[in-house]
């Protein structure tokens, strides 16, 4: 029991983790996401930059683009310090600073995937539709106050981290806060939560709405026999696929393993239960980084249109289209 019963942050005694999973399967499998990442973004900046931000649904695009690239970038420090492949010292700055960022990154994709949710919602509903919302000035209005904002909400984080790093108080980025920071990452958490919850909500009932539309499209062109357009105003429920399988778990996760950090008299077994809950949870969070190209190539045409691959099929699709009509003119002649 000396080992398994744990004092709180400033104690003596700690619970040590059960860390086996932590530094050999997540490494792995954070690694092909981690790749999978870099190439996946990569190709999709590459064909973002030939797109001007014309619409909202283009900035929105854009900035979880911008995100999923940042949030890329910390990967490498995740994978080696918990692999162990690198100086407690790492571990201290993923603590301090690249955790702080994935988390920051991660909110403002939610945010963004709500934002992209809306604006498909006005786009069914209100095809022709030209209200202020709907205007690419504020959607980058609207991006830059939820980069400042979640900025802002995550600094403290960084500043409060400000416990002296030893090779036993980085196993835990707990330990580094003292009580301001441990309340501070506490009221963090809620907020997020807040965003997510608000997000998840107003996401059911935009797609409720979107649901009901696609099915009465689906019943029109079922009677006229046509299937394009089932398949078109199906690809929106791409968004609010993304959001369920990436976010929904690890925010379920996420309460109970932040009280479990905040409250000393969290049983052992309980906490290290948790704590691969929240890891397991986190590595489909991370994910995103790969299925948000998804959203890109199923619901803007613009991107698809600028893909190499999609380039020299649309060549062969157009080549072939024209000997089909000459074919089809030398027979009626």
């Amino acid at each position: 029991m000396n080992d398994t019963v744990m004092k709180g942050f400033n104690g003596s005694e700690r619970c040590p983790r059960d860390t086996q999973a932590a530094h050999l399967v997540f490494p792995a499998i954070y690694t092909a996401v981690f790749f999978m990442g870099t190439l996946l973004n990569t190709l999709a900046l590459w064909v973002f930059i030939h797109i001007p931000s014309s619409s909202t649904f283009i900035v929105y695009l854009k900035n979880a683009l911008v995100a999923d690239l940042i949030m890329t970038l910390t990967l490498p420090f995740k994978i080696l310090s918990d692999a162990r492949l690198g100086p407690w010292q790492l571990r201290a700055f993923v603590c301090r600073f690249s955790a702080v960022v994935f988390y920051e990154t991660m909110y403002v994709g939610i945010t963004l995937l709500g934002l992209i949710a809306f604006d498909r919602f006005l786009k069914i509903i209100r095809p022709f539709g030209k209200f202020f919302v709907q205007k690419p000035a504020f959607a980058k209005v609207v991006s830059t106050l939820i980069w400042l904002f979640l900025f802002l909400l995550s600094l403290p984080n960084m500043i409060l981290s400000n416990k002296e790093a030893t090779p036993s108080s980085v196993k835990k980025c707990a330990s580094l806060k003292g009580p301001l920071g441990l309340k501070w990452h506490e009221v963090v958490n809620y907020i997020s939560q807040f965003i997510f919850w608000t997000v998840f909500v107003l996401m059911l009932l935009f797609y409720m709405v979107i649901a009901k539309k696609v099915y009465n499209s689906y019943r029109k062109s079922k009677r006229k026999g046509s299937k394009k357009s089932k398949r078109l105003e199906g690809k929106v429920f791409v968004v609010v696929a993304v959001f369920f399988v990436c976010f929904a778990p690890f925010h379920f996760a996420r309460v109970p393993y932040t009280h479990s950090q905040t409250n000393r008299k969290t049983d052992c077994r309980l906490q290290n239960q948790l704590f691969l809950a929240k890891e397991t949870t986190l590595f489909l969070a991370a994910t995103n980084i790969c299925m948000d190209p998804l959203i890109y190539i199923f619901l803007c045409k613009k991107f698809t249109e600028r893909l190499p691959c999609m380039k020299g099929r649309k060549t062969a699709a157009s080549t072939q289209e024209n000997h089909t009509s000459q074919s089809d003119n030398i027979t009626l002649s």
